[in-house]
């Protein structure tokens, strides 16, 4: 009977699979949208003027749908487009008509920040395969901005970079554009004689409303994007010519330091280092990227964020060149690979590649130091050891149509005798246009060397090791005993999501459940012990008129347990969102939750009997807006009931984040974001802390900035108020930057900085500067 059973199983499924399988990704598009791209041995002059004759032999479309905030609706304003191919090249070129030129929104812009202008330009999908998309846009100037759209993980990331070539010229009745995009940017099947890729040729029109127009319909009631690309066919015998691409650095730096106090005396310190990076594309589907000893200093300061009243680690994106190159390849829905986490490394290679239905990643790379995050359920802190690590990743998936993806991803990362060995198994099944399962199952082994806990340790010296951290020495808390383990420990982490997207609907169940020794050392997973289940959705109406085109009324409920079984939270939240004129977006609502406090004994894990459990209820505020093409606001706000978390009571918590973004002049723009955040108890005002973030950039052209930036920090105490320790009255941080930049390319870069730091507490008032440096960065990228 129960062979019966498993082989009606394994029919089904195969019955419901294999026609997905053997079905193109946008079969039914082909007749809403289809264009044929001529290859034509003829190269075009990039200079935004569309005056070559080669353009009148071109593949021709017209961008004729306003798919935002219209649904469908025809374009109030006419765009043509026109593209072709060489070899090795394709060239796209667009006219777009303005009835009002000088409404046009355009500045000099960092690449990649040009948001908000107006744009034009291509989406491909060169595997038709409904799973990732490339981004090409330009506004009217030629600032480029280019990204990779990821069906799986529905996110844009904006961080990748490719060379390629674009202009913009404005004219009397609108711009026009041309790029070229080398095929080297891309992985595609070049076995193929004839290529067939998903394309969308989309133009963004800011005006009052933020309109967004394409060559095609967008339904809205499709839950995969990617599934409604239109289809590009043509580029006969593409090729990438070589593929290698060759980037040659060197990086000078002297840094100095010193301790606040009066007197100091600095410590200096030079480097001159050089650094090579490779890019191989073997195949058009194959790519191959090295570095050796590689130059991973961030040349733009992370955003600031306040770390008060906070229990887990702060996530910082990655913005590094050779982890960002295919990227994509390597995500899940959980991020169990975040390549932040190697700091310094010497030497780094990544293999990349897609053929027909599967796709391959690995990435080997050492680090001269170790860090990663030891998570637990009511906070999490980032751990180190003093020894070289190597860090491997891979990945697989297989992909059946766009419905039907399963994957695999393993990752290690050791040192000494210290390892994390990560397994993992996803899938992603597109029931229906609207309805999808995306379920992942993990595991993990890990081992800590058997004093890494001593770290976390508070106070006291805890090195003896009969009498380590007991509570005589030294106040234990979850990271010691998170991390106090004997030899190798493992567990697992399971997560399933039902969700369903049509034109008015959203409904969704979520359930996660993590162990509490589950370790993702090179991902970020800051939380563990736990099991989460969430449900919600939302209403969405288009008006057709008013001052909103798109409401959205919403909530969700969750309830999350440790393993075992002691409720951590329990959480019931409403929202509205409403987008309409002034290009503004508004988003309010409302959250109740039962949720415990710290542990009473830092010595138990336990939650019963060893917390206190709160009721909060919070209102929040996010809202931006547009009006001017020389203005943007945007303020992001909370207040209610917060736990304080060092003296485990209920506070009152009132937080302001607003952000103003001045466009001085065409290539002169400010930007001020100043966060303002207190913690009120019965006694009074327990602190008061203020982040200041300023920006200043003068784009002298596409190429050549001048960038000075300054963070700020100031945090203010009322030690009496503070039950189990007496803080710091005060205090300051002041971070300041000064950069100069050519950028050719993104790999093709000349910078020139000066940067310091200045800090002051109670014990040493008064900011006093503890570093300083100065530093250049010159690399060169060769096409070979």
């Amino acid at each position: 009977m129960t062979h019966n059973k498993t082989s009606l199983w394994r029919r089904t499924l195969l019955a419901g699979l294999l026609p997905l399988a053997a079905s193109s990704a946008h079969a039914g598009l082909d007749s809403q949208f289809s264009i044929q791209i001529p290859t034509i041995e003829t190269a075009a002059n990039i200079d935004g003027e569309l005056d070559d004759a080669v353009w009148a032999k071109a593949g021709r479309a017209s961008l004729t749908y306003e798919t935002r905030p219209s649904e469908n609706g025809p374009a109030p304003v006419a765009t043509d487009a026109f593209i072709y191919a060489s070899k090795d090249t394709l060239y796209v070129a667009f006219e777009a008509k303005d009835p009002n030129p000088d409404e046009m929104r355009a500045h000099l812009r960092a690449r990649d920040d040009v948001w908000g202008d107006d744009l034009i330009g291509i989406k491909l999908d060169t595997f038709n395969s409904a799973k990732l998309a490339y981004q090409f846009f330009v506004n009217p100037l030629g600032v480029q901005l280019d990204s990779i759209e990821n069906e799986l993980t529905k996110q844009e990331s904006a961080a990748w970079d490719g060379i390629w070539y674009s202009a913009g010229t404005r004219t009397a009745t609108g711009y026009r554009v041309e790029m070229a995009l080398p095929l080297t940017l891309f992985s595609f099947d070049s076995d193929k004689d004839e290529q067939e890729w998903g394309i969308e040729l989309i133009r963004f029109y800011p005006r009052n409303e933020d309109m967004r127009f394409s060559t095609h319909k967008i339904a809205r009631d499709n839950n995969c994007q990617l599934c409604q690309l239109g289809v590009a066919r043509g580029l006969e015998q593409a090729e990438q010519g070589k593929g290698i691409q060759l980037t040659p650095s060197l990086v000078a730096k002297g840094h100095r330091s010193r301790g606040p106090e009066d007197g100091a005396k600095w410590q200096d310190e030079k480097d001159l280092d050089p650094g090579l990076d490779m890019r191989w594309a073997v195949t058009p589907s194959t790519l191959v990227n090295a570095t050796l000893n590689p130059d991973f200093s961030q040349v733009e300061a992370d955003a600031g964020q306040l770390d008060v009243n906070t229990t887990f680690a702060l996530f910082y994106d990655e913005k590094r060149a050779f982890f960002l190159d295919n990227k994509d390849y390597f995500d899940t829905r959980i991020n169990l690979l975040h390549t932040r986490n190697i700091a310094d490394p010497d030497y780094g290679l990544k293999l990349t590649s897609k053929t027909d239905q599967h796709t391959f990643a690995l990435l080997g790379s050492n680090d001269t130091q170790t860090h990663f995050l030891v998570p637990g359920n009511l906070g999490s802190g980032i751990g180190s050891i003093d020894k070289e690590s190597i860090n491997l990743a891979g990945r697989y998936r297989f992909d059946a149509g766009n419905h039907f993806a399963l994957g695999g991803l393993v990752t290690t990362k050791s040192a000494g005798d210290y390892h994390n060995t990560v397994a993992s198994a996803d899938l992603k099944y597109q029931l229906t246009e609207q309805d999808a399962v995306i379920a992942q199952v993990v595991a993990s082994d890990t081992r800590y060397p058997e004093d890494f806990f001593q770290q976390f340790c508070r106070g006291e010296d805890c090195s003896e090791p009969d009498s380590a951290c007991a509570p005589g020495n030294c106040a234990l808390n979850e990271r010691v005993l998170r991390s106090r383990k004997q030899d190798s420990f493992g567990d697992r982490l399971f997560n399933i999501k039902y969700e369903h997207n049509d034109r008015n609907y959203y409904l969704f169940a979520d359930y996660i459940d993590i162990g509490e020794d589950f370790r993702a050392d090179l991902g970020f997973v800051d939380k563990v012990d736990f099991r989460k289940f969430t449900t919600g959705g939302n209403y969405v109406w288009y008006p057709e008129s008013g001052p909103f085109n798109k409401i959205k009324l919403g909530g969700d409920w969750d309830r999350t347990l440790n393993q075992a079984g002691e409720q951590l939270e329990q959480e019931l939240e409403g929202f509205l969102e409403l987008q309409g004129g002034w290009q503004s977006y508004l988003a309010m609502g409302w959250v109740n939750r039962d949720r415990v406090g710290p542990r009473l004994d830092g010595s138990k894990l336990a939650i019963e009997g060893n917390t206190r459990e709160f009721n909060e209820t919070q209102y929040w505020f996010y809202g931006n807006m547009s009006p001017l093409t020389w203005f943007t606001a945007q303020l992001d706000s909370a207040f209610g009931d917060e736990i304080d978390q060092a003296n485990n009571r209920l506070g009152r918590k009132l937080y302001l984040n607003p952000t103003l973004t001045l466009r001085l002049t065409e290539g002169l723009s400010l930007k001020i974001a100043h966060t303002f955040q207190t913690l009120d108890v019965d006694e009074g005002r327990l602190f008061t802390a203020n982040l200041s973030d300023l920006r200043l950039n003068w784009q002298l052209s596409i190429e050549s900035f001048i960038r000075l930036s300054a963070i700020y920090t100031h945090v203010k105490r009322e030690p009496s108020r503070y039950l189990y320790f007496t803080p710091d009255r005060l205090s300051q941080q002041l971070g300041t930057e000064l950069l100069y930049g050519y950028k050719l390319n993104p790999f093709s870069v000349f910078y020139l900085g000066y940067s310091d730091a200045m800090s002051a507490d109670d014990s040493f008032p008064g900011l006093s500067r503890t570093d300083q440096t100065v530093f250049m960065k010159l690399s060169y990228a060769w096409a070979l």
